[in-house]
């Protein structure tokens, strides 16, 4: 498992915003990132043997505060108006992750 801090767009790393990175072997699943900002579990992406990924955010954290959204944009590389269309077509799946 690997934990880095975030980056700005100065290139500095960012407090209480990270990236946690997971390989593994656990059935079809092979490796798993997770954006987590403080000590909350915000969007996580399982990626599938197959070539396949599942994108799952937290129904109650992943549009917390305008600092969660920005980083939270910047890890998934989209708008949060395209998270949302993804939610709304079940592209994206909520969920509790901080359970």
């Amino acid at each position: 498992m690997k934990v880095q801090n975030m980056l700005s767009s100065n290139g500095n790393k960012v407090a209480n915003q990270f990236i946690i990175k997971a390989a593994f072997t656990d059935g079809d699943i092979c490796s798993t990132e997770v954006f987590q900002s403080y000590n909350s579990a915000i969007v996580q992406i399982d990626n599938y043997n197959s070539g396949a990924y599942q994108v799952t955010l937290d129904r109650n954290y992943w549009d917390y505060s305008a600092t969660t959204g920005k980083y939270r944009n910047k890890f998934l590389c989209e708008t949060k108006k395209e998270t949302q269309a993804k939610i709304d077509s079940g592209e994206y799946i909520l969920a509790d992750l901080n359970n």
